[in-house]
């Protein structure tokens, strides 16, 4: 038996990784990432960067993408719970334009691996979270995109959150997807 469960989503590329956690009284261990069985689930890399970002309830981070250096992204919360999602941003996809969403926790102890060529972000559920990411590609500031977070376009179903939404300044000045071009994905 592998040491993890990879669940395709309904857009192709994009899964929900189950880890299998080994517990006992006192605590648990847990693979969160072996490059072969990754590879072997179509999930290549190589992973050059690793992130973490710790966040308050109603953060919300996105939707992002980079122009260059895109990123795929493997994510995961080791405290906390956020909904994350993902936004097919490649024009020769059948499913260009759509979104997929999953509720990471560290409970749940899911990931969710996001390929280039996708819009990103997620929002925080919990009092507080740990958000932590593998990238393919390096962080470019001078690549960096957007889509609206509440774009009627895309129309991702954020949950509900008993508090005022927390958006930076550059994510309340993203464009909509249909205001956008995307040939920077083409090849994906």
């Amino acid at each position: 038996m592998g040491k993890f469960h990879f669940i395709p989503t309904e857009i192709e590329g994009v899964v929900i990784i189950e880890p299998t956690v080994f517990g006992d009284d006192r605590g648990y261990f847990m693979e969160t990432f072996q490059a072969e069985e990754f590879a072997a689930a179509g999930i290549k890399g190589p992973f050059v960067q690793d992130n973490q970002s710790k966040s308050t309830k109603g953060v919300l981070r996105g939707l992002h993408f980079q122009k260059e250096h895109t990123q795929g992204k493997l994510v995961r919360v080791v405290s906390g719970e956020v909904f994350d999602v993902a936004v097919d941003c490649r024009p020769n996809s059948a499913t260009f334009g759509k979104w997929t969403g999953v509720v990471l926790s560290a409970a749940n102890k899911k990931q969710f691996y996001i390929p280039e060529g996708f819009a990103h972000g997620f929002l925080v559920l919990s009092d507080e979270a740990e958000f932590t990411y593998k990238c393919t590609d390096y962080y470019d500031p001078s690549a960096e995109g957007g889509v609206r977070w509440d774009d009627p376009d895309v129309g991702v179903e954020w949950p509900q959150v008993d508090c005022e939404l927390k958006l930076s300044a550059k994510d309340k000045e993203h464009r909509g997807f249909a205001e956008q071009t995307f040939e920077f994905f083409e090849r994906w």
